[in-house]
This record gives structure tokens, C-alpha cells and sequence, in this order.
């Protein structure tokens, strides 16, 4: 009796294509990136490289969001609200249903390329970027710090 293992076959990124389709979504690749669309929902990624074990490994160069045009908005937090943004800077409030079918595009695509779904970003949408407490431009260049002043008597 001869035993041999089950030769695994690593996969390429055509082979997560492949499964994207399968699982519904449209995928249209073009100068490298690939977008992704299903049910109102958008993301645009490109290969990233394989793991330790030779398989390949998407990078998302546009996290999922809502399509706009041709532009894909992606979540913004504003610690009072959710809002999507697009590149060029067009701002719209998140209604629920958008949420949940980002969840669900999410959660979908991993589970079509295998990967591992975490549990902070299972338990519901997890924004882009976050916004909370900000002031506007205060991040942005450099500014007069009340503690460098010298005081005049």
C-alpha cells in the first residue's frame, strides 16, 4: 500500500477571479486592477503578492463602496454620522440598506477567495476613515504651538 498526499493546488489570481464570478459578482479587469460589483456595491483590487504557502492574495486599491459615476465613495465616519465620499469630494449620507450590502459584499468575498474573516470587522461595517472630534485643517500643516510663544510683560 502506498500513501500519497493529495497534491495541493495553490492558487493565482485568475483562480479568485474565477471564484468572484461564482459568486456573483461582475468583475471587469483593466491595466492591472480589477473591479468588483454586486448589488449596488463596488471595490477595485489588484494582485498583491502570494502567502507563505505560494498562494496569491488580493490588495484592495478601493475598498468597498458605492458606486457614483465612475467613482467609487467610500465610508467615511464622522462620529455623528456615516457618509460616503468620493475622490473628487462629493459627500452623501450612508442609509442603512447601503451599509448592510457592504457587509454582505465583504463578508461574501472573503468567504469566495477563502480568507479569513475577522470578527471586529464581521460584526458590522468598518468606515475608511474615521473622523471623529476633528477640526478642519487642524492635521494640516504646521501651526503656532501656545507653548513655544514667549510672553511679553
Amino acid at each position: 500500500m502506498f500513501f500519497r498526499r493529495a497534491v495541493v493546488q495553490k492558487k493565482t489570481f485568475d483562480d479568485l477571479l474565477g471564484a468572484a464570478r461564482a459568486a456573483g459578482f461582475r468583475v471587469e479587469s483593466a491595466g492591472g486592477k480589477t473591479r468588483l460589483e454586486r448589488h449596488g456595491v463596488a471595490a477595485v483590487m489588484e494582485s498583491g503578492g502570494t502567502d507563505r504557502d505560494g498562494n496569491a492574495l488580493p490588495r484592495f486599491v478601493v475598498r468597498a463602496g458605492v458606486p457614483v459615476g465612475m467613482e467609487i465613495a467610500t465610508l467615511t465616519d464622522g462620529g455623528y454620522q456615516k457618509f460616503f465620499v468620493t475622490p473628487h469630494g462629493k459627500r452623501m449620507p450612508a442609509q442603512a440598506h447601503q451599509l448592510v450590502a457592504i457587509q454582505n459584499f465583504q463578508e461574501d468575498l472573503k468567504e469566495a477567495f477563502g480568507m479569513t474573516s475577522l470578527y471586529n470587522e464581521s460584526m458590522g461595517t468598518v468606515s475608511n476613515q474615521y473622523l471623529y472630534d476633528r477640526v478642519e485643517g487642524r492635521d494640516k500643516g504646521t501651526h503656532d504651538k501656545p507653548w513655544d510663544q514667549t510672553v511679553k510683560a
